[in-house]
């Protein structure tokens, strides 16, 4: 080091300068299947996020998404896994970090940057999972999501939280949304779920993101079924087969006991 920086640094204050807190927020999307009368029917998917219902102040008793504050020696992204393990149990592979919230008063406790991340979790590790609020969480719950005409509904049993948004342009030209009503969401969360599934959706009509809410093998039946679910958006099944031809390889194993017609299994192109 020459030593008019060892000079500089022994003599830098680091505490004579503002800091903010750090903090990550986590939306966890997957899909569960709600069964159809009939046993020819395929069961509709529904797309899901998990959301804590916080047990301390501020926001007492309202949803959020899973998060935390950074802790000496970590990343954002370790971060982000531990507080979401640690509030509701889930573990991800996949972490994909959308923005940052750094609006001055976005958090009553002061001058809080949040960096948000993504996350998809597959169905089979759904079924799997037992999802309870720890740590700060006084419970964590998946919600059923839409996203439609910038009214964002949340519903979950009898739980019904609908925030309302609209999609701006910073001065940077970069998308990002306002909340006009937070319905029942903490913080600045609406507007980070509406970036998140805004997200996911552009990455799902591109055919990424959505293999990771599938197990290894598919049919493309279900791969269709999927896409539909994350856009909000119906595909004529020929154009989807068209499309998807180059991603996908069959293999050699079919559907059992599904009531209709054995169809072939797929796995994603390598």
């Amino acid at each position: 080091m020459h030593p008019e920086e060892h000079e500089f640094l022994k003599n830098y204050r680091l505490e004579d300068y503002p800091r903010p807190s750090v903090t990550a927020d986590i939306a966890v999307f997957s899909l569960h299947q709600e069964e159809l009368p009939g046993y020819r029917r395929e069961p509709e998917k529904k797309l899901c996020i998990l959301l804590i219902q916080r047990g301390n102040p501020p926001f007492k008793d309202c949803w959020a998404l899973p998060g935390g504050f950074l802790q000496p020696g970590e990343t954002v992204e370790t971060c982000a896994g531990r507080e979401l393990q640690e509030e509701t149990g889930a573990e991800v592979r996949l972490l994909r970090h959308i923005g940052i919230f750094s609006q001055p008063e976005r958090d009553p406790r002061g001058w809080i940057i949040s960096n948000a991340f993504l996350s998809v979790l597959n169905q089979e590790k759904l079924s799997q999972m037992e999802i309870q609020g720890a740590d700060d969480a006084a419970c964590a719950k998946w919600f059923d999501i839409e996203f439609t005409q910038n009214v964002l509904t949340l519903r979950s049993g009898e739980i019904v939280l609908t925030a309302r948004v609209k999609e701006i342009r910073n001065q940077f030209d970069m998308p990002e949304f306002e909340i006009l009503e937070s319905g029942g969401l903490a913080f600045d969360h609406a507007k980070i779920i509406a970036l998140a599934l805004r997200y996911l959706r552009q990455e799902a009509r591109e055919f990424r993101l959505i293999f990771d809410f599938l197990p290894e093998t598919f049919t493309l039946t279900e791969l269709q079924k999927t896409q539909e679910a994350v856009t909000g958006e119906p595909t004529l099944p020929a154009n989807f087969r068209r499309k998807i031809s180059d991603r996908v390889a069959g293999t050699e194993d079919f559907t059992e006991g599904a009531g209709h017609r054995p169809a072939r299994l797929y796995r994603k192109s390598e």
